[in-house]
């Protein structure tokens, strides 16, 4: 089970190759390229390669740079560019976890900053690391860690009072 996105990730790069599928075969092996990097980095400080959430840290990672490239090549004008950047991030996101909504992510927030007793910002970092333990790959961190400051900075209380403002 510990390989189990590697190889779904080798399985599709097969099929690409079957089917002659140029751009998705390319995409399939940077993602395995990242993978391996990753995997050499932690055998170097001793670990045991890397496990499937990892793998998914450095898929997210990627659909980021991506998202990131094709704005920056949309602004420049080069929209063929743009367009394989977004090409890239779809393939790569076939092998994410379906991602929370906006108010699903919300109501796991206050539920986390009440399970944990959370009263105010300097609560965050708990907060945050339990979202991570509980929904990894699920939800974008960067937005949950928004809604957390917000729903902690209401006035220290927690989330029951993060509907105000």
């Amino acid at each position: 089970m510990r390989d189990a996105m590697r190889d779904r990730i080798n399985v599709a790069l097969k099929a690409a190759q079957d089917e002659g599928d140029k751009r998705r075969c390319a995409t399939l092996r940077l993602v395995q390229t990242a993978v391996k990097d990753r995997e050499a980095a932690a055998r170097e400080h001793g670990k045991d390669g890397v496990n499937d959430s990892e793998v998914i840290e450095i898929l997210q990672k990627m659909v980021h740079q991506r998202e990131a490239s094709a704005e920056e090549f949309e602004s420049g004008g080069q929209l063929d560019l743009a367009e394989q950047e977004r090409v890239e991030q779809d393939i790569i996101r076939e092998f994410l976890p379906a991602q929370l909504s906006q108010d699903e992510m919300r109501t796991l927030c206050e539920e986390t900053v009440k399970d944990i007793d959370a009263h105010g910002l300097r609560d965050i970092g708990r907060c945050m690391n339990e979202l991570k333990t509980r929904y990894p790959g699920k939800m974008d961190f960067v937005q949950a860690s928004c809604l957390m400051k917000d729903m902690l900075r209401i006035d220290g209380n927690g989330p029951k009072d993060a509907g105000k403002g």
